[in-house]
């Protein structure tokens, strides 16, 4: 169910698409419902549906998606009904709900198997404090006989603490008869989904609950600040999960990863790291705070230093085994460090390949070039690679060294063991071996004076 507009959120985007560890929280469901091997996923929309619909084909091409329209939003039950003619007769119903993003694959195979395909299996929750929630009403002997929603339960009812937490599965046979029978006599005037319950019991249908105790797992979303506990909870699983497979974070509550994150051995995160997209951490790579990673493989040994800026975006970067980046060093799209390379303070590289043991260590900016080994790029330094209308490679063969404050206006190559005299501006092509200074002439002016301000 993906259809409400999410008033409470003051946001234009529908709230089913406001992310929570870097993927809309809709797109999380669509993914556990993947997980779990559905033979078909109806998504009910309604607010934004056009907007919905697009970004959650994006999120799971490889799911069947059919998607069908609420409108007017008339509760639960009246959301389902959209959904009743999209669902086969022989299936198992699974009713979700797409800003409750963080329900594990696990849970919900263990509701599956209470309800046995048979009955109607209920996921309940206790907490100390269930205002707002519909509670679970059993029998003497704990059966379970029906849900009340909070503004429709008497005194004695609202103190049950056990809870309904959205989340149910039911055969689609029942499922469809119980839908035809709802209606909105209640303190909302909705058609309540947790209505069909009762039908369940009086039919003679089991009605089974399975229980859960970490209410992260069925937390929803309606105001940013939900938005945002909702966030710190995803981050603290993941946190925790890297732990267990041997990660150092410094401190699990200043880390966040918003996308894929593969570490190997023996691997340490300082604090205010942020991971996006897909990020891969060779054994012993370390990262400094307050670094931010997305899109590259940094491989084994490799040292990260604080304040580093690393955005492969489609295309990745790759830092090179042992290399040492950082700190404040900016690496872009299509940037390949090779072993040993040492890009420092204020550097930033794009599409550019470094050979092994190559130098940038300070002031400098390498776009649009291919360094080879042993290199030595000197403070200042710049490759200018566009000429306002098209991109030009620089080549800078296995030991050069440039001087500081060289500008190499492309296309141009350096042949290997040279030498850049620091200052130079080259526009031409430099021989092997050879020094190539290009640069105005010094020269004095004894007893010189500076102009003096009028006053």
């Amino acid at each position: 169910m993906a259809a409400g507009k999410g008033t409470r959120m003051k946001s234009s985007m529908p709230k089913v698409l406001h992310p929570v560890g870097g993927k809309a929280m809709a797109a999380h469901v669509l993914a556990t419902a993947h997980a779990l091997g559905a033979r078909r996923t109806v998504v009910v929309t309604g607010h934004g549906a056009e907007r919905v619909e697009a970004a959650l084909r994006q999120a799971e091409p490889e799911l069947n998606l059919a998607f069908v329209r609420q409108e007017p939003q008339l509760g639960t039950g009246h959301a389902v009904q959209q959904a009743a003619p999209a669902l086969a007769d022989d299936a198992l119903v699974l009713v979700l709900s797409g800003d409750v993003p963080l329900t594990t694959v696990q849970t919900l195979q263990a509701l599956l198997a209470a309800g046995q395909g048979q009955a109607l299996a209920l996921l309940t929750l206790t907490l100390p404090d269930p205002t707002g929630y519909g509670r679970i009403v059993r029998a003497a002997d704990g059966a379970v006989q029906a849900i009340v929603e909070h503004k429709d339960a008497s005194p004695a009812q609202r103190a049950i603490q056990e809870i309904y937490t959205g989340i149910m599965a039911v055969p689609a046979q029942h499922l469809k008869a119980w839908l035809a029978r709802l209606d909105n006599h209640n303190a909302q005037g909705e058609y309540y989904l947790t209505d069909i319950v009762r039908f369940a019991v009086a039919d003679g249908v089991p009605v089974v609950a399975h229980t859960i105790t970490d209410p992260a797992e069925v937390a929803g979303v309606n105001s940013p600040s939900q938005l945002a506990a909702l966030e710190r909870a995803c981050q603290a699983r993941r946190a925790q999960a890297l732990m267990e497979q041997g990660v150092r974070l410094l401190d699990p509550a200043r880390f966040d990863v918003r996308g894929e994150l593969r570490c190997g051995e023996d691997v340490e995160i300082d604090v205010n790291c942020v991971f996006e997209g897909r990020v891969v951490l060779g054994a012993g790579v370390r990262v400094g705070a307050h670094c931010v990673l997305a899109n590259c493989e940094i491989a084994a040994g490799a040292v990260i230093h604080p304040f580093t800026h690393i955005d492969g975006e489609a295309t990745g970067v790759r830092v090179g085994t042992d290399a040492r980046v950082g700190p404040f060093a900016r690496l872009r799209p299509g940037a390949d460090l090779g072993a040993d390379v040492h890009i420092g303070n204020f550097v930033e590289v794009k599409n550019t390949t470094l050979g092994a043991g190559s130098k940038a260590n300070h002031l400098a900016y390498l776009g649009d070039a291919t360094v080879g080994a042993r290199v030595n790029y000197g403070a200042g330094s710049i490759t200018a690679n566009y000429d306002g209308a098209n991109k030009h490679r620089t080549v800078i063969e296995d030991d050069v060294h440039v001087g500081s404050n060289c500008v190499l206006v492309a296309p141009i190559t350096l042949g290997a063991g040279g030498t850049v005299g620091g200052g130079s501006t080259l526009t031409k092509s430099t021989p092997a071996g050879a020094l190539s200074v290009a640069r105005g002439k010094q020269v004095s002016i004894a007893n010189w004076q500076r102009p003096t301000k009028k006053r």
